[in-house]
């Protein structure tokens, strides 16, 4: 009885994606695990960039959506920040002043880092264990959402590309965040590759 329940949830959960109404409504579910994930937020005295879980719920919707749809699930998201809703971290002025600022970079990066780890996870699938082709998947986008924000937020605070401006973007957008983020990108290809065995049994 629980295989013929889990296969008809499945079942339903596939009808909903096939249908363009239901793919709006997964990528408008999708923006409000991104919104929900950016409140839980801890600022740090040091930078203004806080520690969030917003970058799991990034990496688990480009996993779970794919490259396109993850795409514009995260430009939907990023215009719902500019039209005033609050989706984005409390810890910044929110709207259009938040997206321009010292963490806009990680914002912006955020359509490009779902398509890398859901392209990339999706075309390594065939050749390693998900597990194995989710983790490089993520690797690879928390490499170029920390290069997309810590290279904005040089420019932002016009820091030089000299060894004491590269040390301080380090200190403000990099060095304290590499061990949080390797843990939620462990997280987030453990629960794909959980969910993907579920949905198999």
């Amino acid at each position: 009885m629980q295989t013929v329940a889990t296969e008809t949830r499945a079942g339903h959960g596939m009808e909903l994606a096939a249908t363009l109404p239901g793919r709006i409504v997964l990528g408008l579910a999708a923006t409000a695990v991104v919104a929900a994930a950016a409140h839980v937020a801890v600022p740090l005295p040091f930078t203004p960039v806080p520690l969030t879980l917003q970058p799991l719920a990034v990496l688990g919707v480009g996993l779970a959506l794919g490259p396109w749809a993850g795409m514009l699930t995260m430009f939907a998201y990023l215009a719902e920040g500019l039209c005033g809703l609050p989706v984005f971290s409390p810890t910044g002025p929110g709207g259009a002043a938040q997206l321009l600022g010292p963490t806009g970079g990680f914002l912006m990066a955020y359509p490009l880092v779902v398509a890398v780890v859901g392209g990339l996870t999706r075309r390594l699938e065939p050749r390693l264990p998900r597990f194995t082709a989710a983790l490089l998947g993520g690797v690879a986008a928390v490499g170029v959402l920390f290069l997309c924000g810590a290279g904005w937020l040089m420019h932002w605070a016009h820091l030089p590309a000299t060894a004491a401006g590269l040390h301080r973007v380090w200190i403000a957008a990099l060095g304290p965040f590499l061990p949080s983020e390797a843990v939620k990108v462990v997280v987030a290809a453990g629960i794909y590759s959980t969910l993907a065995r579920v949905r198999r049994i």
